[in-house]
């Protein structure tokens, strides 16, 4: 017995000291795996967390990912799409990704005056429909070189979202593969030098939102310290949404199914159809270009589901106050619903812009551009709030490219602005945690809704991920103007310190961030190209 336990501490010994002559090699429960040298940091991209969600996984909670590897296994790989219907792929066709797809991808600086490091979690936005790890760069946190990052990939659209409101399709297995991603990286940080009580997790749009909903489950304190919500929250009107059972059942008629009733039936029917033909279904639910961006999203599950990750609407688990209590910052961009509404400004085959749409199809796109359609009861009710929104922001004017910012705000104040004042309102009468807000005002020469709109002619302010992109780069984003540089690199620093600090604070560039558990109003700090300032929000939503 003594001599395995010589021998048991002998290969521990060999293992280490492997490690600290080759740090391309690590070590997992799994075995082995060799990631790549990038000159400036390590890289060990595409490690598996959980079973393939193919076959009979299909459409169930994610598994563990248990397999042994024989060899080194090869982490030089960068990350795959899931398989989604991208809104950004440029063809009819927009079918991308794989099925096989639930990795992590972690990334270490080379810094010789540490010896582990904080640790910054990605989780991508999308809608829920589309994205990946890969279009969140990772180049600026490692130049600053202070934080391990992680990037995560989770199941999308219907693959990763659909429901029939029952046991037998509860819906939300997009969430709990983030759930089993978070663990993993708890468990595991510390074999790449990271600290597992220094996480930070970042999410950026349909990751924000997601990031919130995990923020509301009591286990997320074991899993994170802190947590930073861009453009997104939990209360948005496209995050939980209702009419999923109808929507399944809609998805088993497309692809071949018939019409069905049994929800044990439509999946086992489901699972047996290839996963591109489900995907690619997902362009029957469109009912205008992208509209609705989230035809598939999470949602409330049945009590009685097997591991589920959401019962109760978010809104009331924030009034229960039965939600983790860690510091998180809330933000959006000044003009955030430039990214919905440019579509909008897009030139139809006979040169007019396709705003001019609106006029005659407002009460039929308006429920689904503002997700209202499956919560109204009656079609007067959701005509009245149709009719009532298009009054607050145009009055009697038709839409038009000459009052394009005024429907612009509306997305903006919708989707956006809205909900999250109303969520830090919520949590601070609720939350004994730190809740911080920023508001970020500096356009980017070519933002995302430009893509989306096709043309630069148009200034739409600050839009979806004007900030975002500026510390999780985008090749589209190349080169930053100065004042740019000079953001991102005080963005980086607020991160750094916010994972690191022991109290909880958190600071930007010379303004120190107001906690809104201890404010009378609401207050934010509102970041320029010139600086920052402390701001007080003017209304609650």
């Amino acid at each position: 017995m003594k001599d395995n336990g010589i021998r048991i501490f002998l290969v521990w010994l060999c293992v280490a000291a492997a490690a600290v002559a080759d740090p391309l090699l690590v070590e997992l429960p799994n075995g082995q795996l060799r990631g790549r040298d990038n000159k400036g940091y390590y890289s060990y991209e595409s490690i598996p967390y959980a079973e393939p969600p193919v076959g009979e996984l299909r459409f169930e909670a994610p598994q563990r990912y248990a397999q042994q590897w024989k060899e080194t296994f090869d982490a030089t790989q960068p990350p795959v799409e899931c398989m989604q219907w991208n809104q950004y792929t440029d063809q009819e066709n927009k079918l991308t990704g794989v099925e096989d797809c639930l990795t992590v991808s972690v990334y270490r600086p080379k810094n010789s005056s540490r010896s582990s490091f904080p640790v910054v979690v990605n989780i991508h936005g999308g809608a829920f429909m589309f994205g990946g790890a890969a279009g969140n760069g990772h180049e600026a946190f490692m130049a600053s070189g202070n934080v391990i990052v992680v990037k995560i990939t989770y199941r999308l659209g219907p693959l990763g979202f659909i429901s029939s409101g029952d046991s037998a399709l509860p819906g939300n297995f997009g969430l709990k593969d983030q759930r089993l991603a978070l663990q993993w990286i708890r468990d595991n940080i510390a074999r790449f030098g990271g600290e597992p009580e220094n996480i930070l997790v970042v999410g950026f749009s349909a990751g924000a939102a997601s990031l919130h909903l995990h923020l509301l489950q009591k286990d997320f304190q074991q899993l994170a310290k802190a947590a930073a919500l861009i453009s997104g929250t939990a209360l948005m009107p496209s995050t939980v949404q209702q009419g999923g059972r109808r929507r399944a059942f809609e998805m088993g008629r497309i692809v071949g199914c018939g019409l069905l009733e049994d929800s044990t039936v439509l999946k086992k029917c489901l699972k047996s159809k290839h996963a591109s033909e489900i995907v690619t279904a997902v362009r029957d639910f469109l009912v205008f270009d992208y509209v609705p961006f989230a035809p598939f999203g999470p949602v409330v599950e049945p009590v009685d589901a097997a591991e589920p990750f959401l019962t109760q609407h978010p809104l009331d688990i924030i009034k229960s106050g039965d939600f983790s209590q860690v510091p998180w910052l809330v933000s959006h961009t000044q003009e955030d619903g430039a990214y919905n509404a440019a579509i909008f400004l897009a030139k139809q085959p006979n040169g007019e812009e396709f705003i001019g749409e609106l006029n005659k199809r407002w009460y039929e796109l308006a429920p689904h551009l503002f997700f209202y359609r499956d919560s109204s009861k009656t079609i007067e009710q959701m005509d009245d709030y149709s009719r009532d929104l298009r009054q607050q922001y145009l009055g009697n004017r038709n839409f038009s490219v000459d009052n394009y910012l005024d429907m612009q705000r509306i997305f903006t104040d919708a989707l956006f602005r809205n909900d999250s004042i109303r969520s830090i309102d919520l949590h601070r009468k609720h939350s004994k945690s730190p809740i911080y807000y920023y508001v970020y005002d500096n356009p980017a020469a070519r933002g995302r809704a430009s893509l989306l709109a096709r043309r630069d002619d148009i200034v739409v302010g600050t839009g979806h991920g004007d900030d975002y992109f500026l510390f999780f780069d985008s090749p589209s984003r190349q080169p930053l103007r100065a004042d740019e540089e000079i953001i991102s690199k005080n963005l980086i620093k607020m991160f750094e310190d916010f994972v690191q600090g022991d109290k909880g604070s958190l600071t930007y560039d010379s303004c120190v961030f107001p906690n809104n558990i201890a404010q009378e109003h609401v207050e934010f700090i509102l970041i320029k190209r010139n600086g920052c300032e402390i701001s007080k929000a003017d209304w609650i939503a």
